[in-house]
């Protein structure tokens, strides 16, 4: 038989810290670290989380050996640009269903996303896009052609 005797503590040993008070400790802890969060989030919201967009105005150099009625598609725009006797005009590569980027081939413009497709000057020439791609304002200043993707024109509208 044995018998499990107590041994005396010293009065240098700590307390036993009750079940209790550990619940209370650690939801101390968690209201610490829920404030110490937050803060840091707040602490955040100063500074805008918006990337910087280019500029909708911007200059295109023309390529000069490019063909009456060929598309010139810039980088890095959603923008097509064509020279013809006329004059130089822009046509917008956003589809009007659902904002895909259309891309350029002979015919004029296709999009790959739900297959509508455009004649060269933007007109729907097969479903399901409701409208013709959007003309876009051109100036030309100095020789140089500049391009406003914010500002629409009528269709037609070309600058010499």
């Amino acid at each position: 038989m044995t018998t499990s005797a107590k041994t005396p503590r010293s009065r240098l040993d700590p307390e036993p810290v009750p079940r209790r008070d550990w619940l209370g400790l650690g939801s101390l802890w968690a209201m610490g670290g829920a404030l110490l969060f937050g803060f840091t989030g707040m602490m955040k919201l100063p500074k805008a989380a918006v990337l910087a967009s280019p500029s909708k105005r911007f200059r295109v150099a023309m390529p000069e050996n490019l063909a009456a009625g060929e598309a010139f598609v810039p980088p890095g725009r959603a923008v097509a640009v064509f020279r013809d006797a006329e004059g130089v005009y822009a046509v917008s590569t956003i589809c009007t269903h659902l904002g895909c980027v259309v891309k350029p081939n002979p015919e004029g413009f296709e999009c790959p996303c739900h297959g509508s497709k455009f004649a060269a000057d933007g007109e729907v020439q097969k479903g399901p896009a409701p409208r013709p791609l959007p003309w876009l304002k051109v100036s030309i200043s100095g020789g140089a052609v500049m391009i406003d993707e914010g500002a629409t024109v009528p269709h037609g509208t070309k600058v010499a």
